[in-house]
């Protein structure tokens, strides 16, 4: 059996490689992760012993096979995200839960959006050329991109800047698929 250190070396090893490999930086790992960005630095510097939640919340971000971790070997050739196990994040009444790939951030990503009555997503500027492509799945929302606004039944698809402020807005219960694309 494998010493402690020597488990450590390839934990970090795995984890630093399979971050690199997805192009993220130790912030967006630990955004994705849930885990604090100076805990997954002491990790891959084999600085720390995670528990098997955060060895969980790290493999899952990164999409690695957690059984395979130490042992090296690959992942499987289909990728899923079990319903349970996507990233979601809640802000003001809107559900978000995370779709994309944790190698695609901030160049492509893909959200299930779930607003409760009265619930907006209000959102700063993205970086130039930033656009966002919204469907509508159920109920009724009203999408505002800088000054022009318009109003979405379901089935409709809204492409718009993200560039400038905007926001999308329900009145009653609504369910959304959201692509932002970064130029």
């Amino acid at each position: 059996m494998a010493d402690r250190s020597d488990i450590h070396d390839r934990l970090a090893a795995s984890l630093r490689a399979a971050r690199k490999a997805r192009g993220l930086s130790l912030d967006a790992a630990a955004k994705l992760s849930g885990v604090s960005r100076s805990m997954v630095s002491q990790i891959e510097r084999g600085e720390s012993s995670p528990t098997v939640a955060t060895l969980w919340a790290l493999t899952q971000a990164l999409q690695l096979d957690f059984a395979g971790l130490l042992e090296g070997r690959p992942a499987p050739g289909i990728e899923v995200t079990r319903a349970g196990t996507a990233p979601v994040i809640q802000r003001g009444g809107v559900t978000i839960r995370i779709l994309s790939a944790p190698e695609s951030v901030g160049r492509h990503e893909v959200y299930e959006l779930a607003f409760t009555q009265g619930a907006r997503l209000t959102s700063d500027p993205h970086s130039p050329g930033c656009r966002e492509h919204l469907t509508v799945l159920e109920g009724h929302l009203a999408v505002t991109s800088g000054e022009a606004a318009e109003q979405l039944n379901p089935g409709d698809v809204a492409r718009y800047p993200a560039d400038r402020p905007h926001e999308i807005a329900a009145e009653a219960a609504a369910r959304a698929i959201l692509i932002v694309q970064d130029s």
